[in-house]
């Protein structure tokens, strides 16, 4: 996959992107990651890359020019256009789902702004606008950081145990169960015994039911749409039957 990133601070990709499982990607040749400075494409003698809107109001708005340019310039360097995704406080809201949407992609370009927002005809640019959340960061970077790393890692050859990002919180629609390693029993609290029984079967189910009751517990909102199998629905209703009983 390629990913090119436009950006006026370039240097705050530096680290994120050459550690860990990102930069073992990029090692790899699994992933390519390019940042574009769109600074570098003004056309006065200032650098300008912002000006005052029309019709007045507060801050500044992002000009067309540079970034237009920029992308112009990116996609004769990789003419595979792929997605291109302007981090706006007004698009969707980033989740699982659309990561996992962008990582079939075999090209993307993040769109990071800054100041208090885009000239309007920037849009035309785009195929999606995301936004990380409802709140409001300084600029585009850190959030296109977020959800590069949610994509890469859904990558086949990213990670090194290809069934863990299908097993992973959100990908099934409900938060992950409960997970424990050795010592088998630590300052007094024991590995659940399914676990040590060997019946993988078994295990499956207390694993989806755990699942389950975190997801009720803490998330009851993800179980509002998602289509249950008849053991899971089984098994929420007898989740729900114990929290009334209590």
């Amino acid at each position: 996959m390629q990913i090119d990133i436009l950006s006026l601070f370039p240097g705050m990709f530096e680290g994120p992107l050459h550690e860990s499982m990102i930069g073992n990607a990029i090692e790899n040749d699994v992933i390519n990651v390019d940042v574009t400075n769109f600074r570098d494409y003004t056309t006065d003698k200032h650098n300008h890359v912002d000006d005052y809107p029309y019709g007045g109001g507060a801050g500044m708005l992002l000009q067309p020019q540079p970034i237009f340019d920029a992308l112009d310039d990116v996609q004769k360097k990789h003419p595979s256009k792929g997605r291109v995704i302007l981090l706006d406080p007004a698009g969707v809201q980033f989740n699982q789902h659309v990561a996992e949407d962008f990582a079939k992609e075999d090209h993307l370009t993040f769109i990071c702004g800054h100041y208090e927002g885009y000239d309007e005809r920037i849009r035309s640019l785009v195929t999606d606008e995301v936004s990380l959340g409802d709140y409001v960061l300084t600029g585009g970077e850190l959030g296109a950081m977020v959800m590069i790393d949610a994509t890469v890692r859904l990558i086949p050859g990213v990670l090194g145990n290809a069934e863990s990002a299908p097993g992973d919180s959100f990908s099934s629609g409900l938060l992950e169960y409960p997970q424990y390693t050795r010592p088998a029993d630590f300052r007094g609290m024991p590995v659940p015994d399914i676990l040590l029984s060997g019946d993988h079967g078994k295990i499956d189910d207390w694993r989806l039911a755990q699942a389950l009751k975190r997801t009720y517990e803490r998330r009851p909102d993800m179980l509002k749409d998602l289509k249950l199998s008849g053991k899971a629905r089984q098994m929420l209703a007898d989740i729900q039957a114990d929290e009334l009983d209590h």
